[in-house]
This record gives C-alpha cells, sequence and structure tokens, in this order.
C-alpha cells in the first residue's frame, strides 16, 4: 500500500502536536514513546502522518513490527485496519495476546 512513502515524505515533516495534544513535546522522548505515537497515528492520524512514522521508525517494516508490541487498541476496527494494511496476523500482536487471555481468565 505504501511502496513510494520515500517520494511522498516531507523531509521536515513531524508529527502534529494536535495529535499528541496531552503531551509535552519539549520533554517527550520519541524512541521510548513509539508505540504511543504509532498508536495515535493509527487512531487519528492522516496519511502523511503514516509517511512521517515511517520515516522517524525504519520505514514500514519499522512501524509493522512496533504495532506486533502495541498493548491495546481502543477500537476494534483499527485493529481490522492495521492487519489488513500491514498484512498482520492477530495471532502475532501482542494486544490480541493480552485480549484472549485476559478472555479466558474471565471465563475460567
Amino acid at each position: 500500500m505504501w511502496t513510494d512513502w520515500e517520494k511522498k515524505v516531507k523531509p521536515d515533516a513531524k508529527i502534529p502536536s494536535y495529535l499528541l495534544w496531552d503531551v509535552d513535546l519539549e520533554k517527550f522522548d520519541w524512541e521510548k514513546g513509539k508505540d504511543f505515537v504509532v498508536e495515535r497515528v493509527i487512531e487519528r492520524g492522516r496519511e502523511e502522518d503514516y509517511y512521517t512514522l515511517f520515516q522517524m521508525y525504519g520505514g514500514v517494516d519499522g512501524v509493522r513490527e512496533i504495532i506486533k508490541t502495541i498493548r491495546y487498541f481502543r477500537c476494534p476496527q483499527d485493529l481490522a485496519f492495521v492487519q489488513m494494511v500491514f498484512d498482520l496476523k492477530k495471532e502475532d500482536m501482542i494486544c490480541y495476546e493480552r485480549k484472549r487471555l485476559r478472555e479466558a481468565y474471565l471465563n475460567s
């Protein structure tokens, strides 16, 4: 889907502050908070925000690996979206495994 993202990303691109309204961007650690940033872009971002993610975190493959480590998606549609566009199996995602284990525990 994003095979040509490198042509579309702007060299000075940044994640818009309105996506991270509750964060002090002056003190924010972009590497430690990468799960949070990726999750926000998935929830509320525009196409150009994805290009910026790819630039910041190692391309489509790098973002795909970060998505696998996200512990929770608020919206099931976001989970379905990332599975489709990043070609992921739900079993490979920590958020799905956590949900499955939680449901098993509650039903035991």
